[in-house]
């Protein structure tokens, strides 16, 4: 029996799976069980940050191994506080609580921004105002964040207290507040939806709005976060602060990992026992988190990010003037996307075909998500064979 058939015994379909099992990778390539290789335009998802076979990440997460991997958080470990610390300044927020996933920082974060409202306003701040086409994981308080009903359905009742509004209105917001709301969540740059950047102008209103009504904002960073748009935090490049930050994804580079990042005056109103995770900051996680910040921080890195991404979206906006199927091109960095007239999940399956690994988001975009330590070379290689792809679309179509 194949390995697929003995998957498909055993594990929950609750992905749509393709036939194929990775075995190793390998810079910005993976190579499956039949040694076939692949470029890897996906990262899986966002989150293989320093691409494959890290010697740096390696040696620190084996050296930690040899050491422990795990203890109560009743405990301190010397990781958790040094990736803290680089969180902290890289962010200019106070405070850290790590998780086990983007999802799960998420929970947090409503959670915190929910004590918050009750301590300095009363029990019935409890409302929280997200976007609609936004994505924040599939945990029963994320799911309902998430203002994308498809992905609600099977799962009611969801939890009380989430509005959804327009993404870039701000009169839309401006109607769903009063006072009864304790947090706006968003995502700088909306992923999952398709890739829908946030306004410059909206964003600054949004703050105000928060400032003057004594709102938490709340910046869900799970994918925008950590080098993938060209600064650590996407929130830089709008010059907004918010008062919350989530992370995941790329913070561990591939290690499960997430955040919760927070203002002091925010944070403070987690007091012992209001919120706990057993895994979250074990020195395991927590040593892959410090490598990467260590390498993102730099700003060499952080410029080669820049001037890649500006180079894929240059080829990608070339695809929009090549041909008439390729409509619109959006995304900052390297977490970038090209709406297409075409069936998505075949460009996606023929892509797998031609050995290019890629991923969707919302219902007719494209994404890519490599490595941040890709280059122009590889660009122009996924270029090439995204080409063939699209007549290969086209012909059986």
């Amino acid at each position: 029996m194949s390995l697929v058939d003995r998957a498909k015994n055993v594990i929950m379909t609750t992905y749509g799976t393709f036939p194929i099992v990775f075995d190793r990778g390998d810079d910005v390539y993976l190579y499956d069980i039949d040694n076939n290789k692949y470029l890897d335009f996906t990262a899986g998802i966002a989150v293989n940050a320093l691409g494959y076979q890290d010697k740096e990440l390696q040696n620190a997460l084996i050296e930690q191994i040899g050491k422990f991997t795990h203890c109560s958080n009743y405990y301190y470990n010397q990781p958790s506080i040094e990736a803290a610390e680089l969180l902290v300044k890289a962010s200019g927020l106070d405070r850290v609580f790590f998780s086990n996933s983007g999802a799960e920082a998420n929970e947090g974060a409503i959670k915190l921004a929910r004590k918050y409202g009750y301590l300095n306003k009363g029990e019935h701040c409890n409302k929280i105002i997200t976007l609609l086409q936004s994505f924040h994981g599939r945990t029963l308080g994320a799911l309902t964040a998430t203002g994308q009903t498809k992905y609600h359905k099977g799962f009611t009742p969801l939890i009380p207290g989430v509005e959804n509004v327009l993404i870039n209105d701000i009169d839309s917001l401006k109607n769903a507040i009063d006072d009864t709301v304790c947090a706006i969540l968003l995502e700088p740059i909306q992923g999952e939806g398709g890739i829908y950047p946030l306004h410059q102008e909206y964003l600054e209103e949004v703050r105000k709005i928060c400032d003057d009504n004594n709102i938490v904002l709340i910046f869900d960073e799970v994918q925008t976060g950590i080098g993938r748009t060209g600064e650590i935090f996407g929130f830089q490049g709008y010059n907004i602060k918010p008062d919350i930050v989530t992370l995941a994804k790329g913070l561990g580079a591939g290690v499960p990992i997430g955040a919760v990042l927070a203002k002091e005056s925010v944070a403070s109103a987690f007091q012992p026992g209001d919120h706990a995770t057993t895994y979250g900051g074990n020195p395991l996680v927590t040593t892959a988190a410090k490598i990467v910040l260590e390498r993102v921080s730099q700003k060499e890195f952080l410029d080669h990010i820049k001037s890649v991404g500006q180079y894929l979206k240059n080829r990608l906006e070339d695809l929009v003037v090549k041909y008439d199927y390729v409509k619109e091109q959006r995304g900052k960095g390297l977490m970038q996307g090209i709406e297409v007239d075409l069936p998505v999940k075949s460009v996606v399956s023929k892509a797998l075909d031609n050995k290019l690994l890629l991923t969707s988001a919302g219902t007719n975009v494209v994404r890519f998500v490599p490595p941040l330590i890709v280059k122009e070379e590889h660009i122009d290689e996924m270029i090439k064979i995204l080409e063939v792809v699209f007549e290969e679309v086209i012909n059986e179509n």
